[in-house]
């Protein structure tokens, strides 16, 4: 009666990892209990969240090796698998939102998040104008938000400009505002099958850990630019971040609670350290209680229940 902080299945947005084929699930070895799963699989997901009052899946895709491309041409194919993925979804539950990611790791051969030149630095406004693109392809599909995660400067300005004069004004963008460079994306990469390509690190466009005034410039930059709502990611290691950005720009935040953190709490319990239900719910509340609107974990369907019987 007197908490001061209540989580609901309603904050909840599941990520889903989709596979190329056409079999069953794949599972993730660094991510227990997680698999990539086919198109064809989709339907029975999105019901599923659905019936446990998770109001929005965002889909991420492991693309074949052979689409992978310096140039991630891809990524800008109308019937690619992440849009054969949106239309899955939309078709089966009308009423589930759906996140899209906008970033051309999934489609680089190098993996990262953007173009590069000869020496593998990273282009900043060849990218931009690329991911404007990209996100037109994902709103055309049927995507309800759109995500850019790349962390470029500038590309939310371009994104709403291409999405207004496409006639998809009421798509949403979730911007990426604070992401940081950081050691918990190692089973991310795994699931979406980036890691092995990644030629270097993502240090000259994703943020320093070190930094926190940094990370309000970046969020008062992708709101003036007409973002919707701003995420943080990591979650629990940046719940500082999460509080600054809520209290200075009172707009909703989100926290991706990563790979990383989701395979500690699985270990752990494993190990016999801590009971896995009590570990993911208390930092899941601890997101609410930093003043998340919502956020994006692979324990979704699990606390989902949880709530559910509490």
């Amino acid at each position: 009666m007197l908490a001061e902080t209540v989580l609901t299945p309603s904050d909840l947005i599941w990520p889903l990892f989709i596979a190329a084929g056409e079999d069953g699930e794949e599972p993730i070895a660094t991510l227990p209990g997680v698999s990539r799963y086919p198109v064809r699989n989709l339907p029975a997901k999105a019901r599923e969240a659905r019936a446990l009052g998770i109001p929005c899946v965002a889909l991420f895709p492991n693309t074949p090796p052979g689409l992978r491309s310096s140039g991630a041409a891809e990524a800008l194919n109308p019937d690619n698998l992440i849009c054969r993925a949106v239309k899955a979804v939309k078709d089966a539950a009308p009423d589930i939102g759906v996140l899209t990611d906008v970033a051309l790791d999934p489609y680089t051969a190098h993996g990262h998040d953007g173009l590069t030149d000869e020496a593998g630095y990273v282009l900043n406004d060849a990218t931009v104008e690329m991911l404007a693109e990209q996100a037109l392809v994902q709103a055309a599909a049927g995507a309800d938000i759109v995500a850019p995660s790349d962390m470029m400067d500038g590309r939310v300005a371009a994104i709403r400009s291409a999405l207004e004069q496409a006639g998809h004004a009421n798509v949403q963008i979730m911007a990426y505002a604070a992401k940081y460079a950081s050691a918990f994306y190692g089973p991310f990469r795994d699931a979406v099958g980036s890691r092995g390509l990644l030629k270097g690190d993502k240090k000259s466009y994703q943020m320093d850990p070190a930094n926190a005034a940094e990370a309000l410039r970046e969020v008062a930059l992708d709101i003036a630019e007409g973002a919707d709502h701003v995420i943080v990611k990591p979650g629990l290691p940046y719940l500082d971040i999460i509080r600054r950005v809520k209290e200075r720009f009172e707009v909703p935040v989100f926290a991706y609670q990563v790979s990383g953190e989701y395979a500690m709490i699985e270990a752990a319990a494993a190990a016999g350290a801590g009971d896995r239900d009590a570990l993911l719910l208390e930092t899941l509340i601890a997101f609410k209680r930093a003043g998340c609107a919502g956020i994006l974990t692979y324990h979704a369907p699990v606390a989902a229940r949880l709530l559910g019987k509490s």
